[in-house]
């Protein structure tokens, strides 16, 4: 090993070291002082906002204040929707690196490195610097508030917090499973929620919408949230889950209720099993087009409501094939509508995704940018809940 190698690799262990006892808003001036060691002039971590529109830079007493970058138009953005680095010639000499911080394909930020040269071995410690501060970002973020309130452009209401303390990271990707969900308005949910997770052969999801926008529609969904792991978790069958969750959003909340629809796909064979309490039905897209009602089915009592029937909630069965995707949404997607009255629509947004896919965008992207549109066709301003939810099976 050469000795510039030997030194790349004192300097990670030596941050990964120090990182244990410094504080996530001396996490900067600690990367910068050791970067320094290796003739790096700069290094600036940016962590993208709650609406994945800008990426914010840690503060570091040390060096000169950094911009905001705007995820669409930058070139630290480029880095972000792509998750692949940029090598740019900076206006001030040497060059400029950016590097996507990645937790597997959930996105956090984007590294900045700044350096007189680049070659391959330099290019492959900038990326094993943003794999290592992306691992200290996420495990001080659990025990500090530093990085989320720089991720905050604005307050959050109340029952946005409770929904945003349940939910699991937005992507999720296996060997056969990618899912990725997106939620607006992210400062003022109320009622809509997913979850998603793989145990063993298994991949379960879930999608709620949960009756009002104030905080006891955060706590409906809360429940709902935690009553589905708590059975899957103890081993549950969808139909045992569905009455679970039921049952405790009734004996919690007697004059609430949630749709929902909770599904599991299993990994090896793609057999696609769910239940749909209320909720609108998935859609399947197949080969680039929406299989017209291939997932509808008869409606049933939204969650909480079923004690009126007591009936067993239906347990629905697809055979899905390699590289299908199922689409799940919320109401306040399709019924959302400009000061003017005009819906953004369900045919709009199904062949946004359908041309993001065909042209190789990643799903999380494609979200990412559909509801953003979305906001801007309806000025920045939704009545309802809106979330999109995209899973597709490519075992084969």
């Amino acid at each position: 090993m050469d000795t510039m190698r030997v030194e790349e690799h004192r300097a990670l262990e030596t941050i990964l070291r120090q990182a244990e006892t410094a504080s996530p808003s001396g996490l900067p001036e600690l990367v910068g002082e050791v970067a320094a060691r290796l003739g790096i002039e700069n290094v600036t971590l940016y962590l993208a906002d709650v609406q994945q529109e800008v990426l914010i830079p840690l503060p570091d007493a040390t060096t000169a204040e950094q911009p905001v970058f705007p995820i669409d138009h930058s070139m630290p953005g480029w880095a972000y929707r792509t998750s692949s680095p940029r090598v740019v010639e900076a206006e001030s000499g040497g060059m400029d690196v950016w590097v996507p911080m990645q937790d597997g394909i959930e996105r956090v930020g984007v590294l900045g490195v700044r350096c007189a040269s680049v070659d391959a071995p330099r290019l492959r410690f900038c990326r094993a610097l943003a794999l290592l501060l992306t691992l200290i970002v996420l495990s001080k973020g659990a025990h500090s508030d530093t990085f989320v309130r720089l991720q905050r452009t604005r307050p959050m209401d109340l029952p946005a917090e409770m929904v945003w303390a349940f939910l699991p990271p937005r992507t999720l990707k296996t060997p056969d499973v990618t899912s990725s969900a997106m939620m607006e308005p992210a400062y003022r949910i109320g009622g809509d929620a997913f979850d998603h997770t793989l145990i063993d052969e298994t991949f379960h999801a879930a999608i709620l919408d949960a009756m009002g926008h104030d905080l006891r529609a955060g706590l409906t969904s809360a429940v709902a949230l935690a009553g589905c792991r708590n059975a899957r978790r103890d081993g549950a069958d969808l139909d045992e889950l569905t009455c679970l969750v039921d049952r405790a959003i009734a004996d919690a909340f007697p004059e609430r209720y949630c749709t929902g629809i909770f599904l599991h796909i299993d990994t090896r064979t793609g057999l696609l099993t769910w239940t749909n309490q209320g909720h609108l039905p998935p859609l399947l897209i197949r080969a680039q087009r929406v299989v017209p009602g291939a997932l509808e089915r008869e409606p049933e009592l939204p969650l909480g409501w079923n004690r009126l029937n007591d009936q067993p909630p239906t347990v629905h069965r697809e055979q899905l094939k390699p590289g299908d995707q199922v689409l799940l949404y919320t109401d306040g997607i399709t019924d959302a509508r400009t000061p003017a009255g005009t819906r953004f629509g369900l045919d709009t947004f199904t062949e946004f995704l359908i041309r993001a896919t065909a042209a190789g965008e990643p799903a999380h992207e494609s979200l990412r940018r559909l509801i953003h549109a979305i906001l801007e066709h309806h000025e920045g301003q939704l009545t309802d809940d809106a979330m999109i939810m995209l899973i597709e099976w490519h075992h084969g």
